[in-house]
């Protein structure tokens, strides 16, 4: 995943795109560029590193800017991080430069075609490969940018979002997308670019989302002009007003994202609830379940589709949905289920969770789902995005933007969606009884607060965080509801802290893991009162035999535990199916205090993205 900014009006464009890559960053950071028409020449600049790297070097390399530019961030895919690698890209006449986020699968077809026909590479790019395929068709049809564009993509395989600027046609920029998100900011006489609406939330609130193979021509003082990549058929754009606001992309006197987005999980929890869950009333109503209520009852089951921690999520809803609702549930990796040929019939729903929206590998399963006949339903948080468009029906989870790469605030407006969902089919299905129902919404209501008292451990965990930061691996257990939990501690503390971690059931440590146990090996036990806590106790007691050292996640005023861990951190008492919501909280601040005091980048962790657009 790599981000897009791009600027053309009567503003500096410096200064936009600069800011703007920096609120891209989290999308990309192993090197940085932009590429600046001040009116007679294009002045380009990329470097390796992040944009602060480019930032100081445009202060030496580029001494005068202009009204049009386009910058970009990079992930890598194809070539290693480096200045020539890096975007933006120029074809080989120089009259074109590219800035691209996915993959041409065909690239390497195309350069072998374009080299027979004289041209040169100097990166490893398929990116560079593709900016000569525009200018070859331009040259060789002889038409204009916009349509070499169109003709170019037609003859390539792949994901792409891209932005190119003609130095020959200086008031246009040409973009396009096709599984990569892209955004227009529609302003006063002037247009702005992006992967997302961050980097133009403070000049305007009206934005224009490309659909898939859908590309723009975006001209100086004119209408922009949306067509058809396929058939060249024009598009009405459809402009819709921005909700998000500025201070919600910013650290908020928060020493990182990670930590901010921690500490706003009970108002995204409340903003996810809200509107949906009437206590006082005993009622769930989430429009998009209630209009498609007899597709999920009279399924044979739910598929749940997602990667990373929002696979984890879809773990726990499986228990949610199980054990609530009675209805059948298989969780599968969006990155194999598109390729292993699953049975799917129009029987089935399929629920396909992402934080961004634009996961590549939940996308395809979807479109799969979709051609086998299935109702598919999305659970998303950036409204617009490709899931969301994709899907028959969804759900919106209401955590905000989420900048840091870790998720934390995904995670559980995610399972409080999921909840919700498995509640209200549980009632309608007649699988609860009116006071159990009444019970698990009071519960429901009061995580926000339980969420609250848990973060007040902060500067304990912290403690805990200084003892570890320097072993070499971890091991989380958890039972039922909280195993999944146990998968997501450790992935975030790999993602973030590189100490390797693996996450297990806790009766499953007899079956191998034990082995690994001795005084230096620390083991995360999530044992809440809720949920087989003898069998956990029982899984503490042979971990002390062998000088394993505890950390416990329990109830507040356990005893047990207590006298058999080195430490433990307490949660208030909560209903099981929802202690995720509370129990995910500490394992989320000893991760990031791990890898802050190992000085690591927390917002940014190597090799990683904010979302994964691209296989």
């Amino acid at each position: 995943m790599c981000g897009i900014v791009g600027y053309i009006g009567p503003r500096e464009a410096y200064p936009i795109i600069i800011e703007g890559l920096k609120r891209l960053e989290y999308r990309g950071y192993d090197s940085a560029g932009i590429a600046l028409f001040d009116g007679t020449d294009l002045k380009v600049c990329k470097t390796k590193g992040k944009v602060v790297d480019l930032e100081n070097k445009l202060h030496t390399d580029i001494t005068s800017t202009g009204n049009i530019g386009i910058g970009h961030t990079r992930w890598a895919t194809h070539g290693v991080p480096n200045d020539v690698n890096s975007h933006p890209h120029y074809s080989n006449s120089g009259d074109l430069v590219i800035i691209h986020n996915g993959i041409i699968e065909n690239y390497e077809s195309l350069r072998k075609e374009l080299i027979s026909r004289g041209y040169h590479f100097d990166s490893d790019t398929d990116t560079e490969v593709l900016v000569n395929l525009i200018e070859d068709v331009k040259n060789k049809e002889n038409v204009k940018l916009g349509q070499a564009v169109q003709i170019a993509l037609n003859q390539v395989v792949g994901a792409y979002a891209i932005a190119v600027f003609d130095k020959t046609r200086p008031k246009e920029i040409v973009i396009a997308r096709l599984g990569s998100p892209l955004a227009i900011g529609v302003g006063k006489d002037e247009f702005f670019i992006a992967s997302d609406a961050s980097p133009f939330l403070e000049y305007t609130k009206d934005a224009i989302y490309l659909e898939d193979e859908e590309m723009a021509i975006i001209r100086l003082n004119k209408d922009i002009k949306v067509r058809k990549i396929k058939d060249d058929s024009s598009v009405v754009p459809y402009v819709q007003t921005l909700k998000m606001n500025l201070d919600q992309i910013e650290k908020g006197g928060f020493e990182h994202f990670m930590l901010k987005e921690i500490y706003e999980q009970p108002k995204a929890i409340i903003d996810t609830y809200r509107g949906r869950l009437n206590r006082q009333e005993a009622i769930i109503k989430m429009g998009s379940v209630e209009d498609n209520m007899k597709k999920f009852l009279n399924a044979d089951r739910i598929i749940i589709v997602a990667c990373g921690t929002s696979w984890h999520a879809g773990l726990v809803a499986e228990y949610i949905f199980e054990d609530l609702a009675r209805i059948p549930v298989e969780v599968e990796y969006a990155s194999e289920f598109r390729y292993r040929n699953p049975i799917i019939t129009e029987k089935d729903v399929v629920i396909a969770i992402s934080q961004s929206g634009e996961t590549a590998d939940t996308l395809a399963a979807i479109k799969l789902a979709k051609s086998k006949g299935a109702f598919v339903f999305g659970v998303c948080n950036v409204v617009g995005s490709s899931i969301a468009r994709e899907t028959d029906a969804g759900a919106y989870t209401h955590a905000g933007p989420e900048i840091g790469v870790a998720s934390t605030k995904a995670f559980t407006t995610q399972i409080t969606v999921l909840s919700l969902i498995a509640l209200r089919l549980a009632r309608a299905k007649g699988t609860i009884s009116s006071s159990d129902f009444r019970h698990h919404l009071l519960e429901l209501e009061m995580i926000p607060k339980k969420v609250e008292k848990v973060l007040e451990a902060n500067e304990h965990i912290k403690h805990i965080a200084e003892i570890y930061k320097d072993v070499h691996n971890f091991l989380y257990l958890g039972r039922g509801y909280n195993f999944p939990v146990a998968l997501e501690g450790a992935l975030k503390l790999k993602e973030i802290s590189y100490i390797h971690a693996e996450g297990y059931p806790a009766a499953e440590m007899k079956h191998g893991p034990i082995a690994l146990i001795d005084e230096n090996m620390p083991i995360v036990v999530i044992a809440t009162k809720k949920g087989h806590y003898e069998k956990v106790v029982s899984n503490i007691q042979e971990i002390k035999s062998r000088k394993g050292k505890i950390i416990g996640i329990v109830t507040e005023g356990d005893v047990d535990v207590r006298e058999l861990a080195d430490h433990v951190i307490e949660v208030p008492e909560t209903l099981e199916s929802l202690s995720p919501l509370l129990t995910t909280i500490p394992l989320q601040l000893l991760s990031y205090h791990i890898a802050v005091l190992l000085g690591k980048n927390v917002d940014q962790p190597r090799n990683l993205a904010k979302s994964v657009t691209v296989e």
